[in-house]
């Protein structure tokens, strides 16, 4: 399972009503690539498309896609949203990770 916080449902629902986009069609899509400087990236997009492959979990009446390579470093993570003076934006607060760079963007398990 992942999950979102309420602070970070509040901010993709903004985000997708300004794309033109609607949470009860379109899907969060949550993912890790190779890269960055700990060793693999999160990503952060929105889609219209479940995969045949990916799982979908439903979270704070949020739809979200994660694909099947991915759960796994993924599984029990919740994506955080901060504002405040030291503003993050989205990150991910994910028990599998050992060691995160500086900025949150990358992680290594």
């Amino acid at each position: 399972m992942v999950f979102i916080s309420e602070k970070a449902k509040t901010k993709l629902v903004t985000l997708m009503k300004e794309e033109g986009l609607s949470q009860d069609v379109s899907f969060v899509r949550l993912g890790v690539k190779d890269g960055g400087c700990s060793g693999m990236s999160y990503q952060l997009t929105f889609d219209d498309k479940k995969q045949k492959k990916d799982k979908l979990f439903k979270h704070e009446k949020m739809k979200i896609l994660v694909d099947e390579n991915s759960f796994p470093y993924l599984e029990g993570t919740t994506l955080e949203y901060s504002d405040g003076l030291n503003g993050k934006g989205f990150y991910f607060n994910n028990p599998k990770a050992k060691h995160t760079c500086g900025c949150g963007k990358s992680f290594s398990s």
